[in-house]
């Protein structure tokens, strides 16, 4: 039978299932419990559940006052406010102290939707990469969501996790392995690589990789998981492979996945490289398909830009 659960939904029931056993495990909520999906944890673990309101830069303060007493605890807010809100006290309070503190962005990128501009934060991942020593991720699917999390557990520093709430995909079979810091290859392929994070634009790479097929283009999709630390040797490996690699992301491409992947490579294996994603805009009001055309992050933009590259690798 097909999993039906949203995304939040998986990220709650981790969280309740691992609590059961681990006594360390919290979760803080800005006036978001039932956005993100935590009452269900909330009612079982009263006492391990903090809402503190709509006070971001709170959360995270008492988030890693939790942390420095040896909880592991798991804020989360809307990326805008994880991000933008909170960025000094995640940075100086949390990371810059070497604490074990786990930030979650709901809704990244496009996924705001009828939110509209001032929540539909693009920048995140640019403001985040720029953190010492942080660790950023974004499952793509169900499967993804709950090994991560799992994984974050016993992490040795902090985490910041994109996670869209809604939906969500059945990609990989329960028995797929995942490790922070090492993305997993979804498809093989020898004309041209597709590197692709969280469920939007991996969506949208699968069927790209469809209408490549149909036109004998045989393409290889990465799901890089992990934005930082980059899994280099992979990057490295396909670049060998297939000469030619699109990158895909709902965030800004600048200081975003695509730029770590140009960054790497212009010091390793110099490769055609286009990158899918915000390009210096805001966000706005609309629906997910209607965003995905408007901020080409859509499958028939990563078809144009696989080609793009593989001409320019021919030339």
């Amino acid at each position: 039978m097909a999993d039906e659960r949203d995304m939040r939904e998986i990220y709650a029931r981790t969280l309740l299932e691992a609590a059961e056993t681990d006594d360390r495990i919290c979760v803080l909520e800005a006036d978001l419990m039932k956005a993100t999906g935590t009452p269900v944890f909330a009612d079982r673990f009263p006492e391990r559940a903090f809402n503190v309101g709509v006070a971001e830069a709170n959360l995270v303060g008492i988030a890693c006052g939790l942390a420095s007493m040896g909880k592991r605890p798991y804020a989360a807010t809307f990326t805008a406010f994880a991000a933008r809100k909170a960025y000094d006290q995640f940075f100086v309070s949390g990371n810059y102290s070497g604490l074990r503190v786990n930030l979650i962005g709901t809704d990244p990128g496009i996924t705001a939707e009828l939110n509209g501009g001032t929540h539909m934060c693009f920048e995140d991942v640019t403001m985040m990469r720029a953190v010492p020593e942080l660790t950023i991720i974004e499952p793509c699917d169900r499967r993804s969501l709950e090994a991560l999390v799992r994984e974050s557990i016993d992490y040795d520093g902090s985490i910041y996790l994109r996670l869209q709430r809604k939906g969500g995909l059945s990609l990989y079979d329960e028995d797929e392995t995942f490790r922070i810091g090492k993305g997993n290859v979804v498809r093989d392929g020898d004309d041209v690589t597709i590197i692709a994070v969280g469920m939007v634009l991996m969506e949208e790479a699968l069927k790209a990789i469809e209408m490549l097929s149909a036109e004998g283009i045989s393409a290889a999709l990465i799901d890089m998981h992990t934005i930082k630390p980059l899994d280099g040797d992979l990057v490295e490996q396909y670049a060998r492979k297939t000469g030619a690699i699109v990158s895909c992301e709902n965030a800004q491409v600048m200081g975003g996945l695509g730029a770590a992947i140009a960054e790497h490579l212009s010091e390793t294996v110099p490769t055609p490289l286009c990158r899918i994603g915000s390009r210096d805009q805001f966000g706005q009001v609309g629906d997910l398909d209607y965003l995905k055309g408007t901020y080409a992050m859509d499958a028939a933009s990563i078809v144009a830009g696989a080609k793009s590259v593989i001409a320019r690798r021919r030339g």
